[in-house]
Protein backbone atom coordinates (compact mmCIF):
# COMPACT_ATOMS: atom_id res chain seq x y z
CA UNK A 1 0.00 0.00 0.00
CA UNK A 2 1.43 3.41 -1.01
CA UNK A 3 2.01 5.81 1.88
CA UNK A 4 -0.08 8.95 1.76
CA UNK A 5 1.79 12.03 0.62
CA UNK A 6 2.55 14.65 3.27
CA UNK A 7 0.89 17.99 2.57
CA UNK A 8 3.35 20.82 3.21
CA UNK A 9 1.91 24.33 3.28
CA UNK A 10 4.38 27.21 2.85
CA UNK A 11 3.52 30.79 3.82
CA UNK A 12 4.91 33.89 2.09
CA UNK A 13 3.93 37.49 2.69
CA UNK A 14 6.79 39.52 1.16
CA UNK A 15 9.02 39.63 -1.93
CA UNK A 16 12.17 39.04 0.15
CA UNK A 17 10.86 36.00 1.98
CA UNK A 18 9.56 34.42 -1.24
CA UNK A 19 12.98 34.87 -2.85
CA UNK A 20 14.61 33.02 0.02
CA UNK A 21 12.04 30.20 -0.13
CA UNK A 22 12.23 29.71 -3.92
CA UNK A 23 14.39 26.57 -4.03
CA UNK A 24 12.60 24.99 -1.08
CA UNK A 25 9.31 25.46 -2.93
CA UNK A 26 10.81 23.86 -6.03
CA UNK A 27 12.15 20.91 -4.02
CA UNK A 28 8.89 20.28 -2.17
CA UNK A 29 7.05 20.41 -5.48
CA UNK A 30 9.45 17.91 -7.06
CA UNK A 31 9.46 15.44 -4.16
CA UNK A 32 7.24 12.40 -4.84
CA UNK A 33 6.37 12.05 -1.16
CA UNK A 34 5.26 15.66 -0.62
CA UNK A 35 2.48 17.94 -1.84
CA UNK A 36 3.15 21.69 -1.93
CA UNK A 37 0.40 24.05 -0.75
CA UNK A 38 1.24 27.73 -1.20
CA UNK A 39 -0.33 30.47 0.93
CA UNK A 40 0.32 33.99 -0.39
CA UNK A 41 -0.57 37.14 1.56
CA UNK A 42 0.60 40.57 2.71
CA UNK A 43 2.65 42.73 0.36
CA UNK A 44 2.40 40.19 -2.48
CA UNK A 45 -1.24 41.15 -3.08
CA UNK A 46 -0.80 44.91 -2.80
CA UNK A 47 -0.56 47.15 -5.93
CA UNK A 48 1.30 49.63 -3.72
CA UNK A 49 4.13 47.12 -3.29
CA UNK A 50 4.22 45.76 -6.83
CA UNK A 51 1.67 42.88 -6.72
CA UNK A 52 4.55 40.42 -6.49
CA UNK A 53 2.22 37.40 -6.43
CA UNK A 54 2.42 37.73 -10.23
CA UNK A 55 6.12 36.84 -10.08
CA UNK A 56 5.28 33.75 -8.04
CA UNK A 57 2.86 32.63 -10.74
CA UNK A 58 5.35 33.54 -13.47
CA UNK A 59 7.86 31.24 -11.77
CA UNK A 60 5.42 28.39 -12.35
CA UNK A 61 3.97 27.95 -8.87
CA UNK A 62 0.28 27.35 -8.22
CA UNK A 63 -1.03 29.61 -5.43
CA UNK A 64 -3.50 27.59 -3.37
CA UNK A 65 -4.72 30.47 -1.20
CA UNK A 66 -4.49 34.26 -1.50
CA UNK A 67 -5.22 35.92 1.84
CA UNK A 68 -5.81 39.69 1.72
CA UNK A 69 -4.83 41.35 4.99
CA UNK A 70 -3.08 44.70 4.38
CA UNK A 71 -4.92 47.90 5.25
CA UNK A 72 -4.01 51.12 3.44
CA UNK A 73 -2.50 52.46 6.63
CA UNK A 74 0.91 53.56 7.86
CA UNK A 75 0.46 53.19 11.61
CA UNK A 76 1.01 50.61 14.33
CA UNK A 77 -2.77 50.42 14.73
CA UNK A 78 -3.09 49.55 11.03
CA UNK A 79 -0.47 46.80 11.34
CA UNK A 80 -2.23 45.33 14.39
CA UNK A 81 -5.57 45.35 12.55
CA UNK A 82 -3.94 43.70 9.53
CA UNK A 83 -2.76 40.91 11.82
CA UNK A 84 -6.34 40.44 12.99
CA UNK A 85 -7.54 40.19 9.40
CA UNK A 86 -4.74 37.70 8.81
CA UNK A 87 -5.92 35.40 11.60
CA UNK A 88 -9.43 35.39 10.11
CA UNK A 89 -8.17 34.67 6.58
CA UNK A 90 -5.55 32.09 7.59
CA UNK A 91 -8.09 30.18 9.69
CA UNK A 92 -10.34 29.68 6.65
CA UNK A 93 -7.42 28.90 4.33
CA UNK A 94 -5.80 26.34 6.62
CA UNK A 95 -9.16 24.75 7.33
CA UNK A 96 -9.65 24.25 3.58
CA UNK A 97 -6.14 22.95 2.93
CA UNK A 98 -5.73 20.73 6.03
CA UNK A 99 -1.91 20.63 5.73
CA UNK A 100 0.27 18.21 7.70
CA UNK A 101 2.84 20.96 8.24
CA UNK A 102 3.19 24.72 7.78
CA UNK A 103 6.58 26.24 6.85
CA UNK A 104 7.20 29.83 8.01
CA UNK A 105 10.36 31.87 7.47
CA UNK A 106 11.46 34.73 9.68
CA UNK A 107 9.81 37.38 11.75
CA UNK A 108 7.17 39.45 9.96
CA UNK A 109 3.83 40.42 11.51
CA UNK A 110 2.01 38.56 8.72
CA UNK A 111 3.97 35.43 9.62
CA UNK A 112 3.01 35.76 13.28
CA UNK A 113 -0.67 35.87 12.34
CA UNK A 114 -0.22 32.67 10.32
CA UNK A 115 1.77 30.99 13.11
CA UNK A 116 -0.71 31.67 15.91
CA UNK A 117 -3.56 30.47 13.71
CA UNK A 118 -1.78 27.22 12.85
CA UNK A 119 -0.86 26.65 16.50
CA UNK A 120 -4.49 26.94 17.63
CA UNK A 121 -5.53 24.60 14.80
CA UNK A 122 -2.84 22.08 15.89
CA UNK A 123 -0.93 22.25 12.63
CA UNK A 124 2.82 21.69 13.27
CA UNK A 125 5.08 24.53 12.16
CA UNK A 126 8.62 24.36 10.79
CA UNK A 127 10.31 27.72 11.43
CA UNK A 128 13.29 28.97 9.40
CA UNK A 129 15.74 31.61 10.71
CA UNK A 130 14.75 31.45 14.37
CA UNK A 131 17.06 32.47 17.21
CA UNK A 132 18.35 35.61 15.49
CA UNK A 133 18.51 39.07 17.05
CA UNK A 134 17.38 42.40 15.53
CA UNK A 135 16.96 44.81 18.40
CA UNK A 136 15.77 47.73 16.28
CA UNK A 137 12.49 46.17 15.15
CA UNK A 138 9.48 44.54 16.76
CA UNK A 139 10.30 41.69 14.38
CA UNK A 140 12.74 40.59 17.09
CA UNK A 141 9.96 39.68 19.53
CA UNK A 142 7.83 38.28 16.70
CA UNK A 143 10.63 35.91 15.68
CA UNK A 144 10.92 34.48 19.20
CA UNK A 145 7.13 34.19 19.45
CA UNK A 146 7.02 32.16 16.22
CA UNK A 147 9.77 29.95 17.65
CA UNK A 148 7.55 29.08 20.60
CA UNK A 149 4.61 28.32 18.31
CA UNK A 150 6.79 26.01 16.18
CA UNK A 151 7.61 22.32 16.41
CA UNK A 152 10.66 22.12 14.12
CA UNK A 153 13.45 24.69 13.81
CA UNK A 154 15.94 25.17 10.97
CA UNK A 155 18.42 27.84 12.09
CA UNK A 156 21.01 29.67 10.02
CA UNK A 157 24.00 29.33 12.40
CA UNK A 158 25.02 27.19 15.37
CA UNK A 159 24.85 30.26 17.64
CA UNK A 160 21.19 30.72 16.70
CA UNK A 161 20.53 27.01 17.17
CA UNK A 162 21.76 27.31 20.74
CA UNK A 163 19.52 30.34 21.31
CA UNK A 164 16.44 28.45 20.12
CA UNK A 165 17.32 25.64 22.55
CA UNK A 166 17.76 28.31 25.25
CA UNK A 167 14.15 29.30 24.52
CA UNK A 168 13.06 25.82 25.60
CA UNK A 169 13.05 23.91 22.31
CA UNK A 170 14.29 20.33 22.42
CA UNK A 171 17.72 19.92 20.71
CA UNK A 172 16.59 17.02 18.50
CA UNK A 173 14.02 19.32 16.90
CA UNK A 174 16.51 22.15 16.24
CA UNK A 175 19.05 21.90 13.40
CA UNK A 176 21.62 24.35 12.05
CA UNK A 177 21.11 24.19 8.29
CA UNK A 178 22.55 27.56 7.21
CA UNK A 179 20.72 30.45 5.54
CA UNK A 180 18.29 29.14 2.95
CA UNK A 181 18.77 32.14 0.65
CA UNK A 182 22.33 30.99 -0.05
CA UNK A 183 21.02 28.04 -2.09
CA UNK A 184 20.83 30.54 -4.95
CA UNK A 185 24.64 30.69 -4.99
CA UNK A 186 24.85 27.06 -6.07
CA UNK A 187 21.65 26.64 -8.04
CA UNK A 188 20.68 29.92 -9.72
CA UNK A 189 21.92 31.22 -13.06
CA UNK A 190 22.38 34.94 -12.58
CA UNK A 191 22.14 37.59 -15.30
CA UNK A 192 25.14 39.26 -16.86
CA UNK A 193 25.46 42.98 -16.20
CA UNK A 194 24.24 43.76 -19.74
CA UNK A 195 21.25 41.42 -19.37
CA UNK A 196 20.37 43.05 -16.08
CA UNK A 197 20.57 46.57 -17.54
CA UNK A 198 18.39 45.55 -20.47
CA UNK A 199 15.85 43.87 -18.18
CA UNK A 200 15.65 46.95 -15.96
CA UNK A 201 15.70 49.33 -18.94
CA UNK A 202 18.32 51.26 -17.00
CA UNK A 203 21.89 51.86 -18.09
CA UNK A 204 24.49 50.46 -15.70
CA UNK A 205 27.54 52.00 -17.30
CA UNK A 206 28.79 53.55 -14.06
CA UNK A 207 29.53 51.92 -10.68
CA UNK A 208 26.31 51.61 -8.69
CA UNK A 209 24.87 51.07 -5.22
CA UNK A 210 21.84 48.98 -4.25
CA UNK A 211 19.88 50.82 -1.56
CA UNK A 212 17.04 49.47 0.57
CA UNK A 213 15.90 51.25 3.72
CA UNK A 214 13.07 49.92 5.91
CA UNK A 215 11.43 51.81 8.79
CA UNK A 216 12.78 51.13 12.27
CA UNK A 217 9.86 50.00 14.40
CA UNK A 218 11.66 50.14 17.75
CA UNK A 219 14.05 52.82 19.00
CA UNK A 220 14.46 56.49 18.18
CA UNK A 221 15.11 56.40 14.43
CA UNK A 222 12.44 58.40 12.60
CA UNK A 223 11.91 56.91 9.12
CA UNK A 224 11.78 60.18 7.14
CA UNK A 225 14.72 61.83 8.91
CA UNK A 226 16.96 58.77 8.61
CA UNK A 227 16.04 58.24 4.97
CA UNK A 228 16.68 61.90 4.16
CA UNK A 229 20.10 61.57 5.81
CA UNK A 230 20.79 58.54 3.61
CA UNK A 231 19.80 60.42 0.44
CA UNK A 232 22.02 63.36 1.36
CA UNK A 233 24.94 60.99 1.90
CA UNK A 234 24.28 59.38 -1.49
CA UNK A 235 24.36 62.84 -3.10
CA UNK A 236 28.05 62.96 -2.24
CA UNK A 237 28.71 60.11 -4.70
CA UNK A 238 27.49 61.53 -8.03
CA UNK A 239 29.79 59.17 -9.91
CA UNK A 240 27.70 56.23 -8.67
CA UNK A 241 24.30 55.21 -9.98
CA UNK A 242 21.66 53.95 -7.55
CA UNK A 243 19.12 51.13 -7.66
CA UNK A 244 16.62 52.12 -4.97
CA UNK A 245 14.07 49.52 -3.84
CA UNK A 246 10.89 50.27 -1.89
CA UNK A 247 10.56 49.69 1.87
CA UNK A 248 8.34 47.00 3.33
CA UNK A 249 4.83 47.40 4.73
CA UNK A 250 5.78 48.13 8.35
CA UNK A 251 4.36 51.28 9.92
CA UNK A 252 6.32 54.25 8.60
CA UNK A 253 7.22 52.56 5.31
CA UNK A 254 4.63 54.38 3.24
CA UNK A 255 6.03 57.73 4.37
CA UNK A 256 9.37 56.83 2.79
CA UNK A 257 7.95 55.96 -0.64
CA UNK A 258 7.19 59.57 -1.79
CA UNK A 259 10.69 60.68 -0.75
CA UNK A 260 12.17 57.78 -2.70
CA UNK A 261 10.11 58.53 -5.81
CA UNK A 262 10.88 62.26 -5.73
CA UNK A 263 14.61 61.52 -5.40
CA UNK A 264 14.53 59.25 -8.45
CA UNK A 265 12.39 61.67 -10.49
CA UNK A 266 14.95 64.46 -9.99
CA UNK A 267 17.77 62.40 -11.54
CA UNK A 268 16.33 59.62 -13.75
CA UNK A 269 19.67 58.95 -15.47
CA UNK A 270 21.31 58.18 -12.14
CA UNK A 271 18.57 56.67 -9.94
CA UNK A 272 16.19 53.80 -10.59
CA UNK A 273 13.35 53.45 -8.06
CA UNK A 274 11.65 50.08 -8.22
CA UNK A 275 9.04 48.44 -5.93
CA UNK A 276 10.61 44.98 -6.23
CA UNK A 277 13.57 43.56 -8.13
CA UNK A 278 12.66 39.93 -7.51
CA UNK A 279 15.28 37.51 -6.29
CA UNK A 280 17.10 36.83 -9.58
CA UNK A 281 17.43 40.49 -10.54
CA UNK A 282 18.34 41.41 -6.98
CA UNK A 283 21.13 38.85 -6.67
CA UNK A 284 22.37 39.66 -10.17
CA UNK A 285 22.47 43.33 -9.20
CA UNK A 286 24.34 42.52 -5.97
CA UNK A 287 26.99 40.63 -7.93
CA UNK A 288 28.07 43.76 -9.82
CA UNK A 289 27.35 46.41 -7.15
CA UNK A 290 30.00 48.60 -5.54
CA UNK A 291 28.15 48.25 -2.22
CA UNK A 292 24.76 47.37 -0.75
CA UNK A 293 23.47 50.15 1.51
CA UNK A 294 20.54 50.31 3.93
CA UNK A 295 19.19 48.17 6.75
CA UNK A 296 17.84 45.03 5.11
CA UNK A 297 18.73 41.61 6.53
CA UNK A 298 19.90 40.57 3.06
CA UNK A 299 22.85 42.94 3.31
CA UNK A 300 24.05 40.95 6.31
CA UNK A 301 23.02 37.39 5.41
CA UNK A 302 23.31 36.96 1.63
CA UNK A 303 25.43 39.84 0.29
CA UNK A 304 28.73 38.83 2.01
CA UNK A 305 28.78 35.63 -0.06
CA UNK A 306 29.28 37.80 -3.16
CA UNK A 307 32.34 39.53 -1.68
CA UNK A 308 30.45 42.86 -1.86
CA UNK A 309 30.66 45.34 1.04
CA UNK A 310 27.52 46.18 3.02
CA UNK A 311 26.79 49.47 4.78
CA UNK A 312 24.29 48.63 7.52
CA UNK A 313 22.51 51.77 8.74
CA UNK A 314 21.06 52.34 12.19
CA UNK A 315 19.71 49.92 14.77
CA UNK A 316 17.27 47.79 12.77
CA UNK A 317 19.69 44.85 12.45
CA UNK A 318 21.45 45.45 15.78
CA UNK A 319 22.51 42.16 17.36
CA UNK A 320 22.49 40.06 14.17
CA UNK A 321 25.66 38.06 13.48
CA UNK A 322 27.52 39.72 10.61
CA UNK A 323 30.53 39.02 8.40
CA UNK A 324 33.56 41.32 8.41
CA UNK A 325 32.42 42.82 5.09
CA UNK A 326 29.53 44.57 6.89
CA UNK A 327 30.11 48.14 8.11
CA UNK A 328 27.68 49.23 10.84
CA UNK A 329 26.96 52.94 11.02
CA UNK A 330 24.69 55.43 12.74
CA UNK A 331 21.71 56.81 10.80
CA UNK A 332 23.03 60.33 10.21
CA UNK A 333 24.45 61.88 7.07
CA UNK A 334 28.07 62.20 8.20
CA UNK A 335 28.28 58.63 9.54
CA UNK A 336 26.65 57.14 6.45
CA UNK A 337 28.95 59.13 4.17
CA UNK A 338 32.05 57.91 6.03
CA UNK A 339 30.86 54.30 5.93
CA UNK A 340 30.24 54.44 2.17
CA UNK A 341 33.62 56.08 1.71
CA UNK A 342 35.26 53.14 3.48
CA UNK A 343 33.20 50.51 1.65
CA UNK A 344 34.27 51.62 -1.82
CA UNK A 345 37.99 51.79 -1.10
CA UNK A 346 40.05 49.27 -3.02
CA UNK A 347 41.46 47.78 0.19
CA UNK A 348 38.05 47.22 1.77
CA UNK A 349 36.58 45.69 -1.39
CA UNK A 350 39.56 43.34 -1.64
CA UNK A 351 39.19 42.23 1.98
CA UNK A 352 35.42 41.75 1.52
CA UNK A 353 36.05 39.40 -1.38
CA UNK A 354 38.00 37.07 0.92
CA UNK A 355 35.69 36.86 3.94
CA UNK A 356 33.79 33.73 4.96
CA UNK A 357 30.05 34.08 5.37
CA UNK A 358 28.99 32.81 8.84
CA UNK A 359 25.60 31.80 7.39
CA UNK A 360 26.97 28.88 5.39
CA UNK A 361 27.44 28.02 1.73
CA UNK A 362 24.07 26.78 0.52
CA UNK A 363 22.47 23.31 0.30
CA UNK A 364 19.96 24.27 2.98
CA UNK A 365 16.81 23.26 1.12
CA UNK A 366 17.83 19.58 0.94
CA UNK A 367 18.39 19.56 4.70
CA UNK A 368 14.97 21.10 5.35
CA UNK A 369 13.31 18.52 3.08
CA UNK A 370 15.05 15.78 5.06
CA UNK A 371 13.73 17.28 8.31
CA UNK A 372 10.18 17.39 6.94
CA UNK A 373 10.30 13.76 5.80
CA UNK A 374 12.12 12.20 8.74
CA UNK A 375 10.37 13.75 11.74
CA UNK A 376 7.13 12.30 13.07
CA UNK A 377 5.01 15.08 14.53
CA UNK A 378 3.34 14.97 17.91
CA UNK A 379 0.43 17.16 18.95
CA UNK A 380 2.29 18.36 22.05
CA UNK A 381 5.90 19.28 22.79
CA UNK A 382 7.67 19.50 26.13
CA UNK A 383 9.70 22.48 27.33
CA UNK A 384 13.42 21.74 27.31
CA UNK A 385 15.17 23.19 30.37
CA UNK A 386 18.78 24.25 29.91
CA UNK A 387 20.91 23.65 32.98
CA UNK A 388 22.33 26.95 34.19
CA UNK A 389 25.31 25.11 35.71
CA UNK A 390 26.37 23.13 32.64
CA UNK A 391 24.73 25.18 29.87
CA UNK A 392 23.26 21.92 28.47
Amino acid sequence: MTAEKKKVAVFTGTRAEYGLLYWLLKDIEADPDLVLQLLVSGMHLSPEFGETYQQIEKDGFHIDEKIEILLSSDTAVGVAKSMGLGVLGFADALNRLQPDLLVILGDRFEALAAAQTAAIMRIPILHLHGGEITEGAYDDAIRHAITKFSYLHATSTEEYRQRVIQLGESPERVRNVGAIGLDHLKRATLMTKNELAENLNFSLEKPYFIVTYHPVTLGEEAPEASFEALLKALDQYPEHQIILTYPNADDGGRRIIPLLEQYAARQPERVLAIPSLGQMRYLSAVKYASAVIGNSSSGIIEVPSFGVPTVDIGVRQKGRLAADSVIHTAADEVSIHRAIQTAITHAYKESSAEIENPYGKGNTSAQVIEMIKSISFEKCKTFFDVSFETGK
